[in-house]
């Protein structure tokens, strides 16, 4: 038998129908209501919550088939049963198409009924229960996958924090190895103070270290909206270029810029300023003596796009798609420059994307690498845009420097 107090709607319009399926029903725990005409069972429906309806197919305002498509769009899963004195194949047919479950063929006796609406109502359990394990089945799964989640950044978390004591561990052994042997009196003050000299650049390479940790930390979120502002990034380009250029001709380096535009995004100015100083800086560290560095900025399709190009070392094939890791430095670049945190393009990465932006890199071994970048820019009013764009142009490197928005 289906649970008690399902709830059953009779609609008819004889009122012997009505009330004999009332008698015969309600005894056996069932909660029945009747409606006479077409239009008093919608309402019915529509107001309340029916697990079966017994829907008679000749009324005198709407056909019992015509009804079917409108209590079903209320309740997908409701069972109507057609009651009919015109039991043919064809009827059955058009009402099974229109969505009923069963007809019952008038005059039916009580143990017809009965047999009609329990096996009515089991169908309406069965289908509810498929759904409240098709909702479980979803919620296991989605809970799986929050777990594994968890579980994956817990690992990387693990991975990370191995990784930052590994790479704090070095330097800060080194500064105790040569702080034990100045105060165990080992060599002369000229032996000594070359040990100092050592020491202080270990204690230099820790702090490069710990900034670019506190760095990452920092952005691995964008600054919330009421910090940030509108930044003009060909000036902020400009005042890099103008820091770096002297470690570029230290190298022999031809530092080029071309500024085809001047944009202007929403974020912080020390963000866009690690962001420039990250890839200019690494392509004068792993560029060779004579080599060239050419920048550039520009605007495409909403965004302003940043590319640092040099004609350095160059990035291996396998190396690409883990260059924007964090801690990971090729051998290559080991090679070429010892020392390294291996966190600026991971920096660099962590900012484009916290600010809704992309970056890619197009590297070749021993032929240089071409980094390019691509920030949203802010909304212009169109009085600032048009004026905006009278003022820019192409310059070249002495021409990146600031001006007046």
């Amino acid at each position: 038998m289906p649970e008690p107090f399902s709830r059953i709607l009779v609609v008819d319009d004889e009122p012997g129908i009505r009330e004999g399926c009332r008698r015969v029903l309600v005894p056996l725990d069932f909660h029945v209501e009747v409606a006479e005409n077409g239009h008093e069972a919608l309402r019915k429906v529509r107001s309340g919550k029916f697990d079966l309806v017994l829907l008679d197919i000749m009324m005198p305002d709407v056909s019992g088939i015509d009804l079917l498509e409108p209590i079903r769009q209320h309740d997908p899963d409701i069972v109507c049963i057609i009651i009919t004195g015109y039991a043919t194949v064809e009827l059955a047919v058009q009402a099974v198409k229109r969505g009923a479950y069963d007809f019952i063929s008038k005059p039916f006796s009580a143990d017809e009924l009965i047999l009609a609406v329990t096996q009515g109502l089991e169908r309406r359990r069965l289908t509810l229960e498929s759904h409240r394990l098709a909702a479980s089945e979803e919620k296991a799964r989605e809970l799986a996958e929050a777990k594994e989640a968890l579980e994956r950044l817990d690992r990387m978390k693990s991975t990370f924090m191995l990784t930052v004591a590994h790479e704090l561990r070095a330097p800060v052994a080194a500064l105790q190895g040569y702080l034990r042997l100045i105060l165990d009196g080992y060599g002369d003050p000229e032996k000594q103070r070359g040990m100092l000299v050592r020491a202080d650049k270990r204690a230099s390479e820790l702090l490069t270290l710990i900034d670019d940790l506190l760095t990452l930390a920092h952005v691995r979120e964008a600054a919330p909206t009421e910090t940030r502002a509108r930044v003009q990034v060909h000036k902020v380009l400009a005042e890099v270029i103008d820091l770096l250029r002297v470690n570029a001709e230290n190298k022999g380096i031809a530092l080029s810029v071309r500024v085809d535009a001047e944009p202007t995004v929403l974020a912080t100015r020390e963000h866009v300023r690690q962001l420039w100083t990250n890839l200019i800086s690494n392509a004068i560290r792993y560029t060779p003596e004579g080599g060239e560095v050419s920048v550039s900025l520009a605007v495409d399709d909403g965004t302003a796009v940043g590319a640092v190009a040099d004609t350095g070392i160059g990035i291996a094939e396998e190396d690409l798609p883990k260059i924007f890791d964090e801690f990971y430095r090729t051998r290559t670049a080991k090679e070429m420059v010892n020392r390294g945190t291996g966190l600026g393009l991971a920096i660099v990465k962590r900012i484009v994307e916290a600010y809704g932006g992309t970056i890619g890199v197009e590297s070749e071994a021993g032929k240089g690498s071409r980094f390019e970048f691509r920030l949203p820019l802010a909304q212009q009013s169109p009085a600032t845009a048009a004026a905006a764009g009278a003022q820019s142009g192409p310059c070249d490197e002495d021409e990146a420097k600031p001006t007046s928005p």
